[in-house]
């Protein structure tokens, strides 16, 4: 199942306090490896410096709590579980007639 994680960065304090954290969790991000079971099919960050974008691929979801459990003090994850575009039509699709049958 693919899932899109999106988090965002926990900017706090002065602009000191941000400049003396961001060190941190640079050098935590640098020694981190996704879970063995995860594919990333995208790893993304947005260009205002204010978070990013991953789309994963993992048969256990559990395998998503990595990321959220070592970098929380640094962001705020959301996770949605996603399909393509194609399959995600075909459930509206049946939705559509579905109601239509009902008269």
């Amino acid at each position: 199942m693919k899932y899109l994680v999106s988090w965002t960065y926990r900017y706090a304090g002065s602009a000191a306090d941000i400049e003396k954290n961001l060190p941190r969790g640079l050098e935590v991000f640098s020694r981190w490896t996704p879970a063995a079971s995860t594919k990333y099919l995208q790893f993304l960050g947005r260009l205002d410096e204010q978070g990013g974008f991953a789309v994963i691929e993992t048969d256990n979801p559990n395998d998503l709590t990595d990321a959220p459990s070592k970098f929380g003090p640094w962001a705020e994850y959301q996770i949605f579980p996603v399909a393509d575009i194609a399959e995600a039509m075909q459930g509206l699709q049946q939705g559509v007639e579905f109601r239509g049958s009902i008269s």
